[in-house]
């Protein structure tokens, strides 16, 4: 069985993260995924990861925590995803208490989503430089899982560096929420066997076959039981014909558990004329 959810960006064009969040429940979503920018630089030097103009969204979101925490008081079992936090942008110490104090208040309903990130004068606005991106990203979850775990944590790495402290709440789900990478490239299968959980691929962007055969290979190397991955698709939606759902069903029938389905920047009328076309995926793949 698949488990559905929503990804797209909290704005101030877009519906309410209160308003939202009821009517997924009610639709029988499982859960709902916020991207995150903390802004755009207007130099626009890196190009678009995908091409052609910018959408504005990138640059009207809110914070991504606060639209999730709105969320979970309305809420009572919709997982609560990030789609993706730029680990680049945060420091390690702030972020780790943000995703731990979410998942205590809502009853360990996080989903964590990360990634470094594509926009390189974005990154470096917060004192990170391009080529140095996923090591900084590694050290920053690392150092994250034991503030998490460890009753007196510790990090020593190039780019992480704080004595024994002490730091509360821990997550409500043991040793924190799970870790799903949001990238594809060929390191990919040794990151997630090292210090995540699940991996995030945008549908169509590679051979999510072959990429689940090298992840899998990377666990059993690291000594991680293979079925512990959760794998959660970012899928695509024509806006006349909807999802392709002979293709998706041949994804879970590979090994996805968790389809995530695009929502608009758009208030409520239009984003929910949108969740109640997806109906016919729920029934059919659900």
């Amino acid at each position: 069985m698949v488990d559905f959810g929503v990804i797209g960006f909290p704005t101030d064009q877009s519906i309410s993260p209160l308003e939202l969040g009821p009517e997924l429940e009610a639709r029988g979503f499982e859960s709902v995924f916020y991207a995150e920018h903390t802004h755009i630089p207007t130099s626009r030097r890196t190009p678009f990861i995908v091409g052609g103009d910018l959408p504005e969204m990138y640059w009207r979101t809110h914070d991504q925590f606060v639209a999730l925490g709105q969320i979970a008081a309305v809420t009572q079992t919709l997982k609560l995803g990030t789609g993706i936090t730029l680990i680049t942008e945060h420091d390690p110490i702030n972020l780790a208490k943000r995703v731990a104090s979410l998942d205590a208040l809502s009853g360990g309903r996080v989903l964590f989503g990360i990634g470094a990130g594509w926009n390189a004068e974005e990154m470096e606005d917060h004192g990170v430089e391009f080529v140095d991106r996923w090591k900084v990203t590694r050290e920053r979850v690392l150092a994250m899982r034991e503030i998490w775990t460890k009753d007196e944590p510790e990090y020593h790495g190039d780019f992480v560096d704080f004595p024994p402290m002490w730091s509360w709440p821990k997550p409500a789900q043991a040793g924190g929420p799970p870790v799903l990478m949001g990238a594809w490239s060929k390191w990919v299968p040794k990151r997630i066997a090292e210090f995540c959980d699940g991996w995030m691929p945008i549908d169509g962007m590679g051979d999510i076959e072959s990429s689940l055969r090298e992840i899998a290979s990377a666990m059993k190397d690291a000594g991680r039981p293979e079925d512990s991955l959760d794998v959660t698709l970012l899928a695509s939606a024509s806006p006349d014909r909807g999802p392709d759902l002979d293709h998706l069903g041949e994804c879970v029938e590979l090994g996805v558990n968790r389809i995530l389905l695009p929502i608009p920047n758009e208030p409520r009328d239009g984003t929910l004329k949108v969740l109640d076309s997806y109906a016919p995926t729920l029934e059919r793949l659900g």
